[in-house]
């Protein structure tokens, strides 16, 4: 007479790309094997290939139901640092990969088998994944991402661990190619979940950026096809403005965080305004810092009027520059010297201001950064200079007469 399984022994799931094996409630995996599908169409379509052939998973909920052996050596040992890893096995002829096959082994916790899964088709579709930086930033990328959803979606303790931790420098993060060293077989990605949180803010910060996701998907896409491209020659032309938006990005990330709403608008031409020609911005209530295109002096002072008015959750109530209780939708600047800001103060409908620091003007609606989505209206901003008209040549003035 055959032993009986216990409920919890591992069992074989199917769906269209994947096979999971897996401990999890048959309830349970199948919501996995849904979760990876939609996942998987994301990406894909994404990096604009298909899948290929079927993935294969291990997803270990508790190690006690494994019997030994049932996992892959390697597997075994990431599962028990409650970790996982991605096996890629491929046919090559010379530089091109024929045919690649992927094996996933992943506890269940945190959205690691997701972050495997893309891996996973990377390897079988591409027959590679990227560098070390690249491949686990954008499988961190992958397990968060959702339909019609550009918004943070992350794990609790990498925001705090982002936000409370000194920042990676951008040149650190992309150092981080994971190549073969001599006598080395190629490094296998995963390392540390701290490594992952500064890849992901990177990527994140790149694929939702329209000022930088035009070039980075076709540089990311060059890469896994196994072209020699390197990320400070592709984007040479603007390392410094994304420097500046992966530092920013860093700064003010949190759950909700929407980066295709907070970019910045490097476009916007600046200029110091004339006495008698103020310089005319349009601000968005749903956007984060926008050019007013002023540069300013602690030198002189200033006078503003902004009208038009706008409103910073769906029901309430529309205000004007002056805001509502506790500054909330209150037009606000900062100025910007060289890529970097200054403190942000407080302005509202009209007055007069002198600037805390000489620079570019930036402007926005005072509200949480996790809150713009859904607000609305657009102010027009004025700005001229105090100073005093100059006095008209009285030559000029008779010639003009005539």
């Amino acid at each position: 007479m055959g032993s009986v399984k216990g409920p919890s022994s591992p069992e074989d799931y199917r769906s269209a790309h994947f096979l999971v094996h897996t401990d999890l409630a048959a309830k349970d995996a199948r919501k996995l094997l849904d979760r990876l599908e939609v996942m998987l169409g994301l990406i894909s379509k994404y990096w604009g290939q298909p899948p290929t052939g079927t993935i294969e998973c291990y997803v270990v909920d508790d190690l006690h139901n494994w019997p030994a052996g049932s996992l892959p050596p390697a597997g075994l040992t990431k599962v028990r640092e409650r970790a996982g890893i991605t096996m890629v096995e491929t046919m090559n002829q010379g530089p091109r990969t024929l045919a690649a096959k992927a094996v996933v082994v992943a506890v269940t916790e945190n959205g690691t088998p997701q972050h495997e899964a893309v891996h996973a088709y990377c390897g079988q579709t591409f027959g590679k994944t990227g560098p070390l930086w690249y491949a686990e930033g954008m499988a961190e990328v992958g397990q968060y991402w959702r339909q019609n959803d550009t918004s943070v979606h992350c794990h609790p303790h990498i925001i705090k661990y982002l936000r409370s931790t000194p920042a990676k420098p951008l040149a650190a993060v992309l150092a981080e190619d994971g190549a073969a060293r001599p006598g080395q077989p190629q490094a296998v990605t995963g390392d540390s979940w701290q490594n992952y949180a500064w890849r992901w803010a990177l990527c994140h910060m790149l694929v939702n950026n329209a000022n930088y996701a035009g070039r980075f998907r076709p540089f990311g896409q060059a890469m896994l096809a196994g072209q020699a491209a390197r990320f400070e020659e592709v984007f040479a032309p603007m390392m410094r403005e994304i420097e500046f938006e992966y530092l920013f990005f860093l700064a003010h990330v949190e759950d909700g965080y929407r980066v295709d709403l907070c970019r910045w608008d490097w476009n916007r031409k600046f200029k110091s305004p004339r006495p008698g020609a103020p310089i005319t911005a349009h601000v968005a209530a749903n956007h984060g810092w926008q050019p007013s295109g002023a540069e300013l002096s602690t030198e002189h002072s200033y006078h503003y009027q902004a009208t038009g008015s706008w409103q910073t959750a769906k029901d309430s109530k529309e205000t004007s520059a002056d805001g509502g209780a506790d500054n909330l939708s209150r037009l606000e600047g900062v100025m910007m010297n060289d890529y970097t800001l200054g403190e942000p103060f407080l302005l509202g409908a009209n007055g007069t201001f002198t600037p805390p620091s000489e620079g570019q003007l930036y402007l926005r609606c005072h509200d949480a950064w996790t809150s713009l989505a859904d607000n609305k209206g657009t102010l027009t901003v004025k700005i001229s200079s105090t100073a005093a008209a100059p006095e008209e040549n009285p030559s000029t003035a008779q010639e003009d007469a005539r």
